[in-house]
């Protein structure tokens, strides 16, 4: 496996588009992938009991369709909490790709994001759906201007491929996502759009997906909030030329090993980008009696308020670290526990068997004031082991949040 250029566009028979339609002031608003043959088609979204309308219509078209050919995209505007009228209106969404690329609504995909509450300017959608389908282009640069116009507070666009071997023929997987606040599991609050042109059955896919976002998506946090918007769609042409995968052989462990990369540098790049951070946070627990208590402990030091904090303040305060751990509700000792901080600058060990060592205060500050810092804690019951991934708090988050809708 190997990292290449390009995102949603790196693999065969995908095209993408990204243009200002005019739902935002100045910024790219919409953003359309297509493939040029009937694509397996799986997701997985929000678990917020509060669904967009776009949700609520790409988990029927999932359910319903084993294929689809495209996903159209808004920033702006949410269409969360906008009744029968937002329903009619992202159907309306739908209909209008659906017309201009002569398919069927019902494999056309819908995503929005952006402020809740408010209508979509249809008429506005609707031209720009006109005005985007001659922009569909293979090129690497068209996929980058589709990731460009899914953005609301990101501060740079995220896109990830690579490429592999199945049988002699090469797959590629691509990628982009988009989310900056309203990040917690799960899923980790985000649109992203996957595609492949792997060859694989559509229940393999599924499964796939939905297992991956346990490491990767939904390992994640900026600021404790789920989104009502959140979706992740993949889609599989087959254009490979690959065996279709159709049982979980060596060949679909490779499929989600390389599928398993490019969500995970997604997600890394949505943490790091969290709005106002200056830093991504990893934190990596180990000896865990289950993976599952590992992914618990992680999470609830990665949303830490006060451990988020210190790390903005490059401040070593490693009693929080050891106190969010206490309070996750998961059973450990406190007297075995081995706390490390690590980046680019070094390694230190803050705590050995529950107390803090004589560390170096200098050093710690000069690690923490990385741009990457991680945070290893081991409990030494077991094999059990998880990574999540965070970013500092900053005074720019509440400015940022304090104003989003002017």
């Amino acid at each position: 496996m190997k990292k290449i250029n390009g995102g949603v566009t790196a693999a065969k028979g995908f095209k993408a588009a990204g243009i200002y339609a005019g739902i935002k002031k100045k910024k790219k608003d919409m953003a359309l992938v297509y493939s040029a043959v009937p694509a397996t088609v799986a997701g997985t979204f929000t678990t917020n009991v509060v669904k967009a309308a776009p949700v609520k219509w790409c988990q029927k078209v999932i359910k319903e369709s084993e294929t689809a050919n495209a996903v159209v995209l808004n920033s702006g505007v949410a269409n969360a909490c906008t009744g029968m009228e937002g329903d009619k209106n992202n159907l309306l969404m739908a209909k209008a790709v659906a017309e201009y690329l002569n398919i069927s609504e019902n494999t056309v995909l819908t995503a929005s994001t952006g402020v809740i509450g408010k209508q979509l300017p249809i008429d506005v959608i609707v031209h720009g759906i006109k005005n985007i389908i001659p922009d569909l282009k293979d090129s690497i640069e068209a996929g980058t201007m589709a990731a460009e116009a899914i953005m609301t507070t990101d501060t740079y666009l995220k896109q990830w491929a690579v490429e592999f071997e199945l049988n002699g023929k090469t797959v590629t997987i691509g990628g982009m996502s988009k989310g900056s606040g309203m990040i917690h599991p799960n899923m980790a609050t985000m649109l992203g759009v996957i595609t492949t042109d792997a060859a694989i059955s559509k229940e393999l896919l599924s499964d796939a997906i939905r297992n991956d976002v346990k490491d990767s998506f939904n390992m994640i946090s900026v600021d404790r909030d789920t989104s009502t918007n959140d979706s992740l769609i993949i889609l599989a042409n087959g254009l490979a030329g690959n065996e279709i995968i159709n049982q979980k052989n060596e060949d679909y462990k490779i499929f989600c090993k390389a599928l398993n990369k490019v969500t995970t540098e997604l997600a890394k790049m949505m943490a790091a980008d969290g709005e106002g951070a200056t830093k991504l946070l990893e934190v990596q627990v180990t000896g865990t009696v289950t993976k599952e208590d590992a992914v618990m402990l992680s999470k609830s030091i990665i949303t830490s308020n006060l451990v988020k904090s210190a790390v903005f303040g490059n401040d070593a305060n490693w009693g929080r670290i050891l106190c969010a751990m206490g309070y996750s509700g998961i059973e450990f000792n406190p007297d075995t526990v081995d706390l490390f901080i690590e980046s680019e600058t070094g390694k230190l060990q803050l705590v050995k068997d529950g107390m803090g060592t004589d560390y170096s205060e200098e050093l710690a500050t000069r690690i923490l004031s990385s741009k990457e810092v991680k945070a290893i804690a081991d409990v030494k019951l077991g094999d059990g082991k998880a990574t999540a991934w965070g970013c500092d708090l900053t005074y720019d988050y509440v400015k940022i949040n304090a104003d989003y809708r002017s």
